[in-house]
């Protein structure tokens, strides 16, 4: 497999477990199914990120520059549309994730800053 062959995120999707785990990675395909276990962070991190587009995953983390350096030995191809970005939003879960998981802190914010203004109105009645 060569680092030119295009891959649609549909195909990447179909590797998103420990027998074959691929990724992506700023518009490049990884196959990290060898690397699991060597991975410093666990398995757990690369099996949660598997099959999908895992950019902000990895930029969130902070790889070192040899990481980086590593990345170059599993690649196994480009995304389909990452020049455009295209296939990279179709389908990444990465960003609804991010988004998704706020809901609740937002709400309890919301609901303890209505209970201090309700408290605040109660005791400075006239």
């Amino acid at each position: 497999m060569g680092q030119d062959r295009v891959i649609s995120l549909s195909e990447v999707q179909q590797h998103s477990d420990g027998d074959s785990l691929w990724v992506v990675i700023h518009g490049k395909a990884y196959d990290l199914t060898r690397f699991k276990l060597e991975h410093p962070g666990g398995d757990d991190v690369l099996l949660k990120a598997a099959g999908r587009d895992s950019t902000t995953d990895f930029d969130d983390v902070g790889h070192s520059s040899d990481a980086k350096e590593m990345m170059a030995d599993y690649q196994i191809g480009i995304l389909k549309g990452a020049q455009s970005g295209k296939d990279v939003k179709e389908g990444s879960t990465v960003a609804s994730e991010c988004s998704g998981s706020m809901v609740p802190y937002v709400s309890v914010a919301l609901c303890i800053g209505l209970a201090a203004f309700l408290v605040y109105k109660y005791y400075n009645k006239k």
